[in-house]
């Protein structure tokens, strides 16, 4: 997945059709979406590719499922809620998503649960959470949301080894923190791997930002990060990716 942190729908339309062929979605987060709301995602989906919506929806149960239904209607493939909002808050959107697909006769859009941000490291979250620890947070929070029915989960790429032991191989977990190198200066991730090594650690899918829309050429660093993981992808504009 590619995310489009750019600030206007041109920017936007421009990335996607130079990676839309190479990579499995495209990710709306919130910079974009604030700068164009949905109509910027109906203007992604207008190129072919599937949706990430981003918004990491964390409120009271009664509005996330009313937030969750109006995503479901967007047309949208996956989407996000903070875990921490608790089991009830995850269940409504679960329910949410699924009535309102099977209301439209459209596929239901997979919900991804939101653990610990990949900015924060030991020292953060302790000083948020009090005496927790990373993995253990992470572990807590997975498991609560698979309790809720929530099928996927976004978690750093240093807990997918401890997540794949303890959850039921069927949770789709997806992974950002992806770094073709060491992180940069100034650069906010602090648990990170390479692209293959999230991966070869059990990610389903891998969400890639700054080493693919601030690289000089996008769809060369996208397929250079496709073939890094072993992965034949086509030219843009001559196929889709075949991603996890």
């Amino acid at each position: 997945m590619v995310a489009l942190d750019v600030p206007d729908i041109e920017g936007a339309e421009r990335l996607a059709g130079q990676v839309g062929g190479l990579v499995g979605a495209l990710k709306v987060g919130s910079e974009l979406f604030t700068a164009c709301g949905p109509e910027g995602v109906r203007r992604i989906r207008a190129t072919g590719a599937r949706v990430f919506l981003d918004l990491k929806f964390h409120d009271i149960p009664h509005t996330v499922a009313r937030a969750v239904r109006v995503a479901t209607r967007l047309g949208v493939d996956f989407l996000t809620v903070h875990t921490s909002g608790g089991e009830p808050m995850m269940r409504s959107a679960v329910e949410a998503a699924r009535e309102e697909a099977a209301a439209l006769g459209r596929a239901t859009p997979t919900i991804l649960g939101v653990t610990v941000l990949t900015s924060m490291d030991a020292a953060q979250l302790r000083a948020v959470m009090g005496e927790t620890e990373v993995a253990a947070q992470v572990e807590r929070l997975a498991r609560l949301a698979v309790a809720a029915g929530v099928p996927g989960l976004v978690c750093s790429p240093m807990e997918l080894p401890l997540l794949r032991r303890v959850l039921p191989r069927e949770v789709v977990l997806v992974t950002p923190g992806i770094r073709m190198g060491p992180p940069a200066a100034g650069d906010d991730q602090k648990r990170t791997l390479s692209p293959a090594e999230a991966m070869a650690a059990g990610a389903d899918w891998i969400v890639v930002g700054r080493p693919i829309h601030a690289a000089p050429d996008p769809a060369a660093a996208a397929r250079a990060i496709a073939e890094s993981m072993g992965m034949a992808v086509e030219r843009a504009g001559e196929g889709e990716a075949s991603g996890r």
